[in-house]
Order: structure tokens, then C-alpha cells, then sequence
């Protein structure tokens, strides 16, 4: 079989505005996120929860996901250098980077890390549920309903932006990442979406069929089961993100991937049995 390499170089913008414009990257993550929020949306509303509980939901997450993912990719993957000096520090917050010759650049955010995102938004959701006073499985089983296809559009994002590249390889479907070398590679983001999207219709058509098992810990713990059993094991084809994992027995992404995978199997052991009825 001849091999379909794929050369993918795309232009880091889906529309130009001078030297700048907008990025496919930051699209891709406003339509995970818009598509998240219409469905949380129509979820409270279908379980008859409030507007008014549900309006300051999307100001938590935001902000709760984006400090998470930014703060978990500086402390995992680069502490040795966000953590040597005050100016690095403050580089882990506001997206700028201070410049040999003294200046500071607005760069934005060059580092997100999705475990670092998850931990940020658990965060979030417990402040979120003790100054709402939401019920704690409820507002954890709609995420679960919702954040598969929110992280299937991030990773879209990673592979425009040509970041988190698999290993070389030979497989017929591989891709050329031109802004990373001439060599076929695994592409490890589209396998993500792929099966981030497959996930989310999976937990969806469980949802459909059961929807009293909302409030048990069901669904969060199925998005979190299936999304960092399938992260752990698709590591393997990744290159390693820094240097510092070539010496560990697997690598940043695994690591942070076990608790979670634990968390998620004892939420849906907890939902065994366990029924709620809507609105309650």
C-alpha cells in the first residue's frame, strides 16, 4: 500500500487582519466552549434548575479552566523555568514574556496543559456549587455530559496550531507537520477529537436512555474514565512534551492521568444502583 502521507501546514489564521487576526486555535476553543455552554444551558433547563443558578456558571469555568490549564502546564512541564525568578512568575499568570533586552511582549498564553484544566475547573465547580448551593453530583454529571465535545474541538486547535505531535511513523494516514520537520507523524490530536467525539455521543446516548442517573456521579465519572484511559494509552504515540520525562517511567501526561482515571471509575461505582428523579 502506498502511503497517504498528508502534509499539513496551515495558516495559524482562519481570518487575517493585518499581521494579526483570528487564530483557528482560539476559534476552535470558543466553539468547544459555546457548544458546551447551549448544552449545560438546555441540561439545567431540562432538570428544571434556575437561569439565575445557571448565568454565573460560565464565569467560573472560564476562568477556573483557563488558570488551571495554564498553571498545570508551568508547574508540570516547565518549573525549572517559571519558577527561577519573579518575572517568570508573573508570566504564569498574564500572557506576556519579558525580553533579553528588557521589554515585556504580549505573547499570550503558550502553554496550556488539559490536566491542569480539569484540576482548575473541579476548583471552580466547588466554588461555583457552595455559593449556589447547587447539589454537588448534579452540577459534576452535566459536565460529564458536556465536556467530551468541548475537548474534542481543543484538540482540533492543537493539531491547526501543529503542537502536541505524535512520534514518526510509517502508517499510511500519517502526517507531515511542516511547521515541526518534514517526517510522516503520528497525528495524536485528531486521534484525540476522534475519540473524544465518540465518547461524547457514547455518554450522550447513555444519558438519553437513563437521564433519572443524573445526580449519581455516572456520567462525570464515565467522561473522566473514558477520556484519561484513552489519554494514558494514546501517550504512546506522542512525543514527549520535555525533556525531563525521557528519565521517568511514563511520561507527565500518564502520570497525571492515573488519579483521574481513579476518580472517574469510583464515581461510577458510587452511581451503582442509584437513581434520581429530575428536579429533585
Amino acid at each position: 500500500m502506498l502511503p497517504l502521507y498528508i502534509t499539513w501546514n496551515p495558516s495559524q489564521y482562519l481570518l487575517p487582519i493585518g499581521s494579526a487576526g483570528i487564530r483557528w486555535y482560539g476559534m476552535c476553543w470558543l466553539l468547544g466552549l459555546a457548544l458546551g455552554y447551549f448544552m449545560m444551558k438546555w441540561l439545567y433547563k431540562k432538570h428544571k434548575y434556575s437561569s439565575e443558578k445557571f448565568d454565573p456558571l460560565f464565569l467560573y469555568v472560564f476562568i477556573s479552566v483557563l488558570l488551571g490549564a495554564r498553571l498545570g502546564h508551568c508547574l508540570f512541564y516547565e518549573p525549572e523555568y517559571f519558577l527561577t525568578s519573579w518575572d517568570h512568575i508573573i508570566e504564569m499568570i498574564i500572557p506576556i514574556r519579558h525580553l533579553y533586552n528588557g521589554e515585556w511582549k504580549f505573547v499570550g498564553y503558550q502553554g496550556l496543559a488539559s490536566h491542569g484544566g480539569v484540576i482548575g475547573l473541579l476548583v471552580g465547580l466547588y466554588l461555583y456549587i457552595k455559593r449556589y448551593r447547587m447539589k454537588t453530583w448534579v452540577v459534576l454529571d452535566f459536565f460529564g455530559i458536556c465536556s467530551s465535545i468541548t475537548a474534542c474541538f481543543i484538540r482540533i486547535g492543537n493539531l491547526m496550531n501543529s503542537e502536541i505531535i505524535g512520534k514518526v511513523t510509517n502508517v499510511p494516514w500519517a502526517f507531515i507537520f511542516i511547521k515541526v520537520d518534514n517526517k510522516p507523524r503520528h497525528p495524536g490530536q485528531l486521534y484525540e477529537a476522534i475519540a473524544y467525539l465518540l465518547f461524547f455521543g457514547i455518554i450522550y446516548f447513555i444519558y438519553r436512555r437513563n437521564p433519572k442517573k443524573v445526580g449519581t456521579g455516572l456520567f462525570f465519572g464515565l467522561c473522566l474514565f473514558l477520556i484519561f484511559v484513552f489519554r494514558f494509552f494514546i501517550e504512546y504515540t506522542k512525543e514527549l512534551q520535555v525533556a525531563f520525562e525521557a528519565g521517568l517511567p511514563m511520561d507527565m501526561g500518564q502520570i497525571l492521568s492515573i488519579p483521574l482515571i481513579l476518580l472517574g471509575a469510583w464515581a461510577i461505582w458510587r452511581s451503582k444502583g442509584k437513581e434520581i428523579k429530575i428536579g429533585s
